[in-house]
């Protein structure tokens, strides 16, 4: 008699495969590299589920009773997004419609931009000024 139940044994070996399955790279993919210094990384949702049952079966003997039982493992994997990066910004890329909140949170490195150019162009008009 083993001191591991065969349900032990059931749910070891789907883990392991779930295991397998599930890494970083799975959630955050390989970066895409293109000649023009552009990088693209996919980003994925997973999803999963797990269970495993069993029990044993007959009349009550003095030998061990027969068991049956089964386990199972389902995985969803959705793309949900890029981060596109070159050499002056990065960006996240929303796969399906952007909310307003992930409209204006993508706005913000544009708008943060626009007033560094007015600013600076005041800060320049002024420094002309003065040296006139």
């Amino acid at each position: 008699m083993t001191s591991e139940h065969e349900i032990q044994g059931l749910m070891k070996t789907a883990m392991d495969s779930l295991r397998q399955i599930l890494d970083v790279n799975t959630i955050i993919g390989n970066i895409i590299e293109s000649s023009n210094g552009i990088s693209v990384v996919p980003v994925s949702r997973i999803s999963c589920g797990f269970v495993a049952g069993g029990g044993e079966y007959g009349r009550p003997q003095k030998e061990e009773l027969p068991f049956a039982g089964g386990s199972g493992a389902g995985i969803s994997v959705q793309p949900v997004a890029f981060l596109v990066m070159n050499h002056e910004s990065v960006r996240l890329i929303p796969i399906y419609g952007a909310t307003p909140l992930d409209k204006a949170i993508e706005a913000v490195p544009v708008v943060a931009e626009q007033i560094q150019a007015i600013f600076g162009k005041n800060a320049e008009k002024d420094a002309e000024l003065n040296l006139s």
